[in-house]
């Protein structure tokens, strides 16, 4: 007789790996979850992971990078277009005369992947979603500079940046050294689970599957809104500081959440400080461009020294299995 989750069927091919021809083969059935979701959470899970696994195929391929690259190269082809006049008005109007368009266009689709690897990286670990927004953060601070560039018109000379071009490396300066408190940030931590009991961390995960869904209907829907603004001439909001704002709120949900699983201290003054570290973020992108850097670089230093003293003295403040 088979044991429970395996079933025998018989084979009449060749021997294959030592097994001799036409002995059984055994089909195992997938395995079950060992702590399944509440039933409520099962619909949007199941919608969660099919998406986190299409996206995982995406990402490890060459698609992505091919795409972005022709966005960068066609764009390129449309400015030179319409400073040659090919295009008709109102169309005209909506096309970029400067070719360094064609480099924010790259960055913004870029920037819309990263929200996108952000929605996904959630529900795996708090402290690396944190890191994945002060990676948005550098990102945007280098496309802005590279705004500031197209600003200074073509061929770009000294003459033409005047003044603009410290904000141009206040901004490069910032990306950098966020780029560099990232490496120290990440290196820093241990992704402890905040409870040793198995069937409430999978609890905690499910709920961050739900939450992360969510964040990702809201970026499709603030996108899709913009993008039909910006082509029906109309004024288009930023995209990107609605997107934090709406972070922030995450945050704050997920800290309240955390509390159903554990009681630590450390643990809920972690999660809470990282939520300030967002809004700190979202100051950032609507601060003056010296003023956005220093408060993005303040806000990677509060990441790092938030993440060392939590490993420092928050080791004993997970909430340990009902005995």
């Amino acid at each position: 007789m088979a044991p429970d989750g395996v079933a025998i069927e018989p084979t009449g091919g060749a021997a294959e790996g030592g097994r001799p021809a036409g002995a059984p083969v055994e089909r195992r059935a997938a395995p079950r979850p060992e702590h399944p979701p509440p039933r409520l959470l099962r619909p949007p899970i199941a919608v969660y992971d099919h998406l986190a696994r299409y996206w995982n195929r995406l990402i490890t391929g060459r698609a992505v990078g091919f795409i972005l690259a022709g966005a960068f190269v066609g764009a390129l082809a449309i400015v030179e277009l319409n400073r040659h006049g090919v295009f008709p008005e109102p169309l005209a109007g909506l096309v970029p005369l400067s070719h360094f368009a064609a480099v924010a266009v790259a960055f913004w689709m870029l920037l819309m992947v990263e929200v996108v690897a952000l929605v996904f990286v959630l529900a795996q670990s708090v402290a690396n979603s944190v890191g994945k927004q002060f990676e948005l953060l550098s990102l945007i601070l280098l496309r802005e500079a590279f705004l500031e560039f197209g600003a200074f018109g073509e061929p770009i000379t000294w003459r033409h940046a005047g003044d603009a071009i410290v904000v141009v490396v206040a901004e490069m300066v910032g990306a950098f050294l966020i780029f560099v408190l990232l490496g120290v940030y990440y290196r820093l931590q241990r992704h402890r689970p905040i409870t040793t009991d198995e069937r409430e961390q999978a609890g905690f995960v499910a709920a961050k599957k739900v939450i992360a869904l969510t964040l990702f209907v809201a970026f499709v829907i603030l996108a899709v809104t913009d993008l039909a603004r910006y082509l029906g001439g109309r004024r288009t909001f930023e995209l990107f500081e609605v997107y934090f704002t709406i972070l922030i709120f995450s945050d704050v949900l997920i800290v309240l959440v955390s509390l159903a699983y554990t009681s630590g201290y450390q643990v809920i003054f972690r999660n809470s400080g990282f939520t300030a570290a967002t809004v700190l973020i979202r100051l950032t992108l609507t601060a003056p461009a010296l003023i956005g850097a220093g408060l993005g670089v303040g806000a990677a230093l509060f990441a790092v020294a938030l993440s060392a003293a939590y490993n420092s003295f928050g080791s004993d403040s997970r909430r340990t299995a009902a005995p």
